[in-house]
């Protein structure tokens, strides 16, 4: 382990400059964290799969191998002064592993419970819940018996996911009548699930929190637009009472105080047409609907992550100019390369990755606007989303 000067900073080890962050996951996300550490002076490595991943781009060294390769994390820990992980699916047993002071061991501020709960929708929902917090109507399913009895509770529509594993849409199947049962697994192949009633929500949003293990701060309440089941535009901030947006930043330290979080955790979130905030899903770092925070915050979203795993105070973030966010995927890419002549207005993002696929998110752009309608309908006149109207 690298030698440095350390002091302890409440739960978490204080890091000073020159230290080794190691991050699971080489996609955007930890490009965007490795950027912010290494202008605080930090030393990053990466593991990842894919030789020259976006994170390794702008890092010190990469690991080339599994997420989930034991032998790969312990030498990841050996080099690193604290791990971080950029997205969900990692081999929390393996962190556990390789967390201590001992040689060949490192940090891991997060921890691993966060990870455990939300790897598992069951384990999320159920922590949520027991904070106080109000979720969808949800019941766990495991055979199609156990799906016909939540059906009858909680009745159509409903969504019914994979406890574990999914993301953009993906291991969902939404029930809207009987027919669409024809579409469940069979017993024999049924995953470990969960049914959840759908909520008749005004919008969708978001809000990020973000701690050092003892003291937390929140980001401004957002409006998220999906399209196909993915993330197509962010509106910062969102439009809401001031006890909607009080609401959301109270459930929002209440959740990072019960995980006493270190780092950055993103919560979706439905605002109902009433006026109530409902907890949709808990992603444990950093998140695209934060994206937003690198141009319109005082501190953005990587910054305060890896502040709060490296133990360094947190300042509240302020909102300096609403803004806009809106991802380009694969088959947006070469429209939007041919307009970014025209448009200095636009904060490009490009996340490095070496090949362009429809529907993958390959960057994003963000622009500062006093006037969010305005700059969404500028946006989408360009054409460059039109697949997604």
């Amino acid at each position: 382990m690298p030698s440095l000067s350390e002091e302890t900073c409440g739960a978490v080890t204080r890091l000073m400059p020159g230290a080794t962050i190691g991050i699971v996951g080489g996609g955007q996300l930890g490009r965007m964290m490795a950027l912010s550490a290494k202008y605080m002076g930090f030393r990053v490595g990466v593991l990842d799969p894919t030789p020259d991943c976006p994170t390794a781009q702008v890092g010190d060294f990469q690991i080339v191998a599994a997420y989930d390769d034991k032998t790969a994390i312990r030498e990841l820990a050996a080099k690193s002064d604290v791990l971080t992980y950029e997205f969900e699916n990692v081999d929390a047993d393996a962190l556990d592993e390789v967390r201590g002071s001992g040689e060949g061991q490192c940090a891991v501020p997060q921890g691993t419970d966060l990870l455990r709960v939300t790897q598992n929708r069951i384990a999320e929902k159920s922590f949520i819940n027991d904070h106080g917090i109000a979720t969808a109507p949800w019941r766990a399913v495991n055979s199609r018996a156990d799906l016909q009895a939540a059906l009858d509770e909680i009745g159509y529509p409903a969504v019914l996911k994979t406890c574990e594993g999914g993301y953009d849409g993906h291991g969902q199947i939404v029930l809207r009548s009987a027919a669409d049962l024809e579409r469940v697994w069979a017993d024999d192949g049924f995953p470990p699930a969960i049914l959840e009633g759908f909520v008749d929500f005004a919008f969708e949003a978001s809000i990020l929190v973000s701690g050092d293990g003892e003291r937390y701060v929140t980001f401004p309440i957002v409006r998220n637009v999906h399209r196909n089941n993915i993330l197509h535009m962010t509106i910062a901030p969102a439009e809401v009472p001031d006890e909607v947006a009080a609401r959301a930043h109270e459930l929002a330290r209440t959740l990072a105080d019960g995980f006493k979080l270190a780092g950055t955790l993103a919560i979706e979130l439905f605002v109902t047409r009433d006026g109530r905030v409902l907890v949709n899903e808990l992603a444990p770092r950093p998140h695209n609907s934060g994206h937003y925070t690198i141009e319109a915050c005082s501190i953005d979203q990587f910054d305060a992550h890896i502040r709060g795993i490296a133990g360094w105070p947190l300042p509240q973030p302020k909102l300096l100019s609403p803004a806009v966010m809106v991802n380009v995927l694969g088959q947006h890419v070469a429209p939007t390369r041919a307009l970014i002549g025209e448009h200095p207005e636009w904060n490009v993002h490009d996340y490095g990755k070496a090949q362009v696929k429809q529907d993958r998110k390959m960057g994003h752009i963000t622009v500062l606007t006093d006037d969010t309608a305005a700059c969404v309908d500028t946006l989408e006149s360009t054409g460059c989303w039109d697949d997604l109207r």
